[in-house]
């Protein structure tokens, strides 16, 4: 069986083909670039970060997302991780989402064209 994404150990909704990957360090307070040009810059930890955007997806399966993530909760996301080269599991939050587009509303049939938001790590990476 081939791995799939998943959040809190249910899979989900997929997102589309072209999921986004960042990275982003946090540096000690003191850290600058000096009057020569020279950096000295401490680094702190870094954490992953992905989008998840998915189309069309069905209301019902948008809200079992959307029930995970919304508030800030932590999710355990199972996940293709850039840094690792493997899948794993590891904890994410959403502060915000990105795009919420709904498509139909017609009784039966209610699908969202778009569903987006970030995930921020947890965790550093080790």
């Amino acid at each position: 069986m081939q791995d799939c994404f998943m959040m809190n150990n249910q899979k989900v909704w997929q997102p589309d083909s072209e999921m986004a990957a960042a990275w982003e360090t946090t540096f000690t307070e003191d850290s600058t670039r000096v009057q020569s040009g020279r950096d000295h810059f401490t680094p702190l930890f870094t954490i992953e970060q992905y989008s998840y955007s998915a189309s069309n997806v069905p209301v019902a399966e948008a809200t079992k997302i959307i029930q995970m993530v919304l508030k800030g909760k932590p999710v355990l996301l199972h996940y293709w991780s850039v840094y690792y080269g493997r899948w794993r599991d590891d904890y994410f939050r959403v502060g915000k989402s990105q795009n919420i587009t709904i498509g139909t509303l017609i009784s039966g049939g209610e699908m969202y064209s778009k569903l987006a938001f970030n995930m921020t790590g947890v965790n550093p990476v080790r």
